[in-house]
């Protein structure tokens, strides 16, 4: 079977709409999400009630700190938190519509097992919040008790926004290192998928893969990042830092 492997949307409706349309494009049988469907960016109701189309959409951490209290969240990230959380409960909107949402964010588990894969937002350590950044390769203690927790061949995380495969081994190896795919020959592999609504590897393009259950294909799509950015701006509130960082993927 394969599936479209999605992660840290961030309210941006661009970029999900133009990765949406890729995914079609391919013989995806099913979509999942590996959480942060919101935050940062202008749109969060819209790419909510995307959810429902899907296999299934995990806790992100800005999900979970929408419905608790935000942790290690910096200033900027904290004013885009409370505005999503207005945006939900829009007075202006059905009070059903809004209760509907905040269910949905409810009902997102931390994790999901599919075939020979865990799926995470964050790490197999902490699902929802421990970063998996490519500096980590070198931090044997914390890859050796990762690959540890992993009972499947792979795992696949978001979080860092940064695509790439993590090796046992260890290493870090980028998606340009597997034009034609990513398959495992020994050990096991973590994959960061990247983020559809905010990359930070400095390509700005909608980052996300497929995985047949053996090889992993990363994909970049281009979307009109401009009118996200202006979308950013006429809030009035969303600080201009999160429609600038867009065009730099960063």
């Amino acid at each position: 079977m394969l599936r479209a492997i999605i992660s840290d949307i961030h309210s941006n409706v661009e970029a999900l709409d133009a990765v949406l349309a890729d995914i079609e494009k391919r013989k995806v049988e099913r979509i999942v999400c590996l959480g942060d469907v919101i935050g940062y960016g202008p749109q969060p109701r819209d790419t909510l009630k995307r959810v429902k189309q899907w296999e299934v959409t995990l806790l992100g951490n800005h999900e979970e700190a929408c419905m608790y209290h935000p942790e290690d969240f910096n200033e900027r990230a904290r004013i885009a938190l409370e505005w999503t959380r207005e945006q939900l409960n829009l007075k202006s909107a059905p009070p059903e519509e809004n209760y509907e949402l905040w269910a949905l964010i409810g009902a997102m588990p931390t994790s999901h097992q599919i075939e020979n894969a865990l799926l995470v937002h964050g790490s197999p350590r902490d699902p929802v919040r421990e970063y998996m950044l490519p500096r980590d390769a070198q931090d044997l203690p914390k890859m050796r008790e990762v690959f540890e927790r992993m009972k499947s061949d792979f795992c696949f995380v978001g979080h860092s926004h940064v695509p790439g495969v993590y090796h046992e081994q260890p290493a870090f190896l980028t998606p340009s290192r597997f034009p034609d795919g990513y398959r495992r020959t020994q050990g096991k592999a973590l994959v960061n998928v990247g983020s559809v609504g905010q990359p930070r590897d400095g390509d700005p393009r909608a980052s996300y893969a497929t995985f047949d259950g053996e090889t992993v294909w990363f994909h970049r799509v281009e979307y009109d990042l401009k009118l996200t950015q202006k979308k950013i701006v006429d809030t009035g509130v969303l600080p201009r830092f999160l429609a600038a960082r867009l065009q730099e993927g960063r």
